[in-house]
């Protein structure tokens, strides 16, 4: 795990153009870098990709804030570059909690202390890593969302 750390990030949400649109702006105040950019003809679509880890930090936390019309029916899928596939996030009393996907499991290893560590999404029975899963203990708490 390195400075450099690509991840992509796609935000379903139909017919909340008003709502996103923020996020599709540059704003110098965020946390995080960059603009969401809307999915060509697909009707509430955005994504935005992420190049550095430090870059994307608080982009859970202002999606969010956002104020949502139907926010039950929000999803967020997040792709960092260990994972084997897109992890499903969605709103569960108001905060954006991942959403366990059948036969994949998010495994934790003690991560680097400079740097919040979001685990790897893994799909089981491959053989990619779950029996690699550390103890609550040295899980980070950390989001790097």
């Amino acid at each position: 795990m390195g400075i450099s750390r690509m991840a992509q990030v796609i935000v379903l949400a139909r017919y909340e153009d008003e709502v996103m649109e923020p996020l599709t702006r540059p704003d110098e105040a965020r946390t995080w870098h960059g603009c969401f950019v809307q999915i060509p003809w697909f009707v509430g679509g955005w994504h935005i990709e992420f190049e550095r880890w430090n870059g994307r930090r608080g982009v859970l936390k202002d999606l969010e804030s956002l104020p949502w019309n139907e926010p039950a029916c929000v999803q967020v899928m997040l792709h960092d570059e260990d994972d084997d596939l897109f992890g499903l996030w969605m709103f569960r009393g108001g905060v954006l909690v991942e959403v366990g996907i059948p036969g994949t499991q998010r495994v934790h290893i003690a991560g680097p202390p400079w740097d919040a560590d979001p685990g790897f999404l893994v799909q089981t029975g491959l053989g990619r890593g779950e029996d690699r899963h550390s103890p609550e203990h040295v899980q980070d708490p950390r989001s790097c969302w």
